[in-house]
C-alpha cells in the first residue's frame, strides 16, 4: 500500500516571475475560454494580460503569491487595497491538475494575511457564474455573498469577508 501527501506551499513573489508570469497566463485562458466557451489563442492571452496588467499587484497597495505544489507552481493570487480599509482579491487561480488537493485554501489564507499587512479590514471579490469552483472555494473559507461594489464586465457575483 503507498500514501501520496501533498504539500503546498504560498508566498509572495512578484508577478513578473517567469512561474508568476505562467499561472497568470494560464488563469486568463482559463477564464476567458470558459467564458467564449472554446480554446484561447496565444495571441489572446496575449492582449488579455495588456488589457488587465497586474501593476496593481505590488507594494506598497498590492501584493501577488504563488502557490508550490510539492514545489511545482501550482496556483497564484493578487490583492490590492481599493480603499485603505478594503483589499480586493483577483487572478485566484489553481491548476486544474491540483484542485481538490487544499491548493485553493491554502492560497487564500496566505492572501488574507497579505490584505492584513496592507491595513486591510475586509477582503472582497468579484467572480462569473459559470466559475462554480471559484464560488464554492469562496463559500467555504467565510466568504458572503454581498450586493454589487462594482460593475466590472464579468462580475456576476461579489463576496466579502471580515479580515479583522
Amino acid at each position: 500500500m503507498s500514501t501520496s501527501t501533498t504539500s503546498w506551499t504560498v508566498a509572495a513573489e512578484p508577478f513578473t516571475t517567469p512561474d508568476a508570469t505562467a499561472l497568470r497566463r494560464a488563469y486568463y485562458a482559463e477564464v476567458a475560454g470558459r467564458y467564449w466557451k472554446r480554446t484561447v489563442t496565444e495571441d489572446e492571452i496575449d492582449q488579455g494580460m495588456l488589457d488587465f496588467p497586474a501593476d496593481d499587484l505590488a507594494p506598497p497597495t498590492g501584493r501577488f503569491v504563488v502557490g508550490r505544489l510539492d514545489g511545482e507552481p501550482r496556483s497564484c493570487g493578487g490583492i490590492r487595497l481599493i480603499d485603505p480599509v478594503t483589499a480586493e482579491l483577483t487572478r485566484v487561480y489553481v491548476d486544474p491538475r491540483a484542485r481538490g488537493t487544499g491548493g485553493g485554501a491554502a492560497l487564500l489564507e496566505v492572501l488574507e494575511a497579505e490584505g492584513r499587512a496592507l491595513g486591510a479590514e475586509r477582503v472582497r471579490l468579484d467572480t462569473r457564474s459559470d466559475l462554480v469552483e471559484a464560488r464554492a472555494l469562496y463559500a467555504r473559507s467565510g466568504y458572503e455573498e454581498i450586493p454589487a461594489y462594482n460593475s466590472g464586465p464579468y462580475a456576476e457575483h461579489w463576496f466579502e469577508k471580515r479580515l479583522v
